[in-house]
């Protein structure tokens, strides 16, 4: 639920509406920076479309960027002062990611900062030249921060072996890392909604753990808060977003090329459940925010040990309504 004193609400709209919502006209005593279609250099990238087209894409676009603003309210992403270290992989999501958050930046009423960094981790025939050439046209500051975990990937993970554990855990090292380096308070990472619920059934499935991917996350030492704001974005959203766009993206060699992942396999899954039943993605999706420890069995979130009775309260009548003047037969003696 929004809060009424977010900073990305109109104070003429409703508490439930965001003014990054594009269809929200914001406080004419407010400062608002110029809408970020009219200047964007990246709008540039969208040429020959027909009208129909256009219109499908100005449609894509508006729920993209109402859904990421909608993430940022709901779990406070972003605050006024903010420094955003925004990573960029070379992939679909980081580029949409990067490109939402300064159409919104453009005409948030608050004041935040967004460093784009990449992680080069040198792997063979990486083509190092495409991210700062991309970032340098949009006249976005960046890093690209130079590791070799490739070879320390290859050195440690048997051929044929899944490396994308390993990898994740060094590029998260390196990335915690530079965000204090640069100053950076908050660390935006491009993980959707698909990527969310497939980790939900990687730890169910593989690791006997009932967690999927936060939107917002303290890091373990409580050093970086990390943010995905494309956690209420679709993925097929995202890929039409991409081709519109005609992102320069970059091939995972590493890892992007191996086959019958878990990941890939759980998608699979998903897609299927998606054909035959419309709508349960969303169902499970739903699911995630609203959980209910009591009907579990986690000690730790629940406390099964002390529960007591009390039936002093009245009963609950059949819509589970606590209805006082329900007399239970036993009490007549």
């Amino acid at each position: 639920m929004l809060e009424k004193n977010s900073p990305f609400l109109s104070s003429v709209q409703s508490p439930n509406v965001s003014i990054l919502d594009p269809n929200v006209v914001a406080d004419a005593s407010a400062e608002v920076k110029p809408d970020a279609e009219s200047d964007s250099p990246a709008q540039d990238r969208i040429e020959g479309l027909t009208p129909r087209s256009r219109t499908e894409f100005n449609k894509l676009h508006k729920r993209l960027r109402r859904n990421v603003g909608r993430a940022i309210d709901d779990f406070a992403m972003i605050e006024d002062g903010d420094k955003v270290m925004v990573c960029l992989s070379g992939g679909k999501d980081s580029y949409a990611m990067l490109d939402i958050l300064l159409n919104l930046q453009r005409s948030a009423p608050i004041q935040f900062e967004l460093i784009a960094v990449n992680l080069d981790q040198k792997q063979p025939g990486y083509p190092e030249e495409v991210l700062p050439a991309y970032l340098t046209e949009l006249g976005v500051p960046f890093h690209i921060l130079e590791k070799d975990t490739y070879s320390i990937v290859k050195s440690v993970i048997p051929e044929g072996k899944t490396t994308c554990g390993l990898c994740s855990r060094l590029r998260r090292g390196n990335l915690y890392g530079f965000a204090e380096e640069i100053g950076a308070n908050k660390i935006a990472l491009g993980h959707h909604r698909d990527d969310i619920i497939e980790t939900l059934f990687l730890n169910l499935f593989y690791g006997g753990a009932l967690k999927a991917m936060p939107p917002k996350l303290l890091s373990d030492d409580k050093r970086n808060v990390v943010i995905r704001p494309l956690a209420y974005c679709k993925e097929e959203d995202l890929i039409r977003y991409a081709e519109h766009k005609a992102f320069p993206i970059i091939p995972c060699n590493l890892c992007g090329s191996q086959e019958n992942l878990q990941r890939q396999s759980i998608k699979a899954m998903l897609n299927g459940w998606q054909k035959q039943y419309p709508g349960r993605i969303e169902s499970i999706f739903g699911a995630i925010s609203n959980v209910a420890p009591s009907q579990l069995a986690d000690g730790e979130l629940f406390d099964f040990k002390n529960l007591t009775i009390d039936r002093s309260l009245g009963k609950l009548d059949k819509m589970g309504n606590r209805d006082e003047n329900t007399i239970d037969v036993l009490d007549l003696g």
